[in-house]
């Protein structure tokens, strides 16, 4: 609401939800969310799928990849996800901007198909610009602070605690959100901002397209109002990236513990005698054949 700029929010966040509490009652603060939800499973398993093939397309004939590369596949792997699923981001945003008791849709469908036949397909990405834009200064943030956390712990990586997990990835968060946050709050206005909806959806500032939506905003609410609604949004995103990253990390130790790389998931100490070069499939492999091998020559011991 803050970056979309409607009446609610001219006081401050604390005075914001208050106000929204009293307009339109406490389940107002979770208007959007069921839409929220149901978008981030497609579009986490689209970015962890195009990420992984974009990384292997990256990847040189050693298995090396640059820290550029890293970026670009983090970058196009966010875009792709963003765009496939950019419907449903701007049904989210619909809900959240109108009044929840004067609703001018009933729900997500209904959200859907009154936007697709009122505005057509283009108002279902509207704002999609902004959206692509800011996903190469959100995974350039977010992975350069990662991968450089270890020189401020004084440790490789691969020793951090879960707490130094969970640290790392809320700093990684912060710092990207806050670079990316501009083409976020350029975005929000772009999907609220409709003819047909009461005070064209509650949106601050009037602007023909995203260029003039970035000088709008400057010009009626400073630089600063690009920025507007960050504490909120760094309140949200930060923990979860924190809890993200410290819980990859544990399932990766799980993984490695599993196909027997490291002798615990509760740290990092290398299995003896284990090539860490080894593929699964070929660690695998190799242990089959050993038990072949020794269990012959244990029985022909015992006779």
């Amino acid at each position: 609401l803050a970056q979309v700029g409607t009446w609610h929010c001219r006081w401050g966040l604390r005075r914001a939800g208050r106000c929204l509490c009293q307009a339109e009652g406490v389940r107002a603060l979770w208007k959007g969310n069921l839409t929220g939800c149901l978008r981030l499973c497609p579009y986490s398993a689209l970015q962890i799928a195009a990420s992984r093939r974009l990384v292997t397309l990256f990847t040189d004939e050693l298995g090396h990849i640059s820290h550029w590369r890293a970026i670009m596949a983090g970058s196009l792997a966010g875009m792709v996800a963003t765009v496939v699923t950019y419907p449903t981001d701007v049904i989210k945003t619909r809900l959240i901007v109108q009044n929840r008791l004067e609703p001018s849709y009933t729900g997500i469908l209904h959200a859907f198909y009154k936007i697709y036949h009122q505005e057509g397909l283009r108002a279902l990405y509207r704002g999609v610009s902004p959206a692509i834009l800011g996903a190469v200064p959100f995974s350039a943030g977010s992975f350069f602070v990662y991968i450089s956390l270890d020189k401020i712990w004084q440790e490789p990586i691969v020793q951090f605690t879960p707490l130094q997990n969970f640290i790392n990835g809320c700093v990684a968060a912060g710092v990207a959100q806050t670079l990316s946050f501009p083409f976020e709050t350029v975005k929000r206005k772009m999907q609220a901002q409709s003819p047909w909806l009461p005070h064209y959806g509650g949106v601050d500032v009037h602007f023909t397209g995203m260029a003039d939506c970035f000088r709008q905003t400057v010009k009626n609410k400073g630089v600063l109002g690009l920025w507007s609604g960050l504490t909120p949004s760094l309140l949200k995103i930060v923990p979860y990236f924190g809890v993200m990253f410290s819980t990859f990390e544990f399932c990766k130790r799980v993984c490695l513990y599993r196909n027997g790389y490291i002798e615990s998931p509760l740290n990092y100490k290398l299995t003896p005698g284990v090539d860490q070069s080894l593929q699964p499939q070929e660690l695998r492999e190799l242990k089959r054949l050993r038990r072949e091998n020794f269990e012959p020559r244990k029985s022909a011991l015992e006779n």
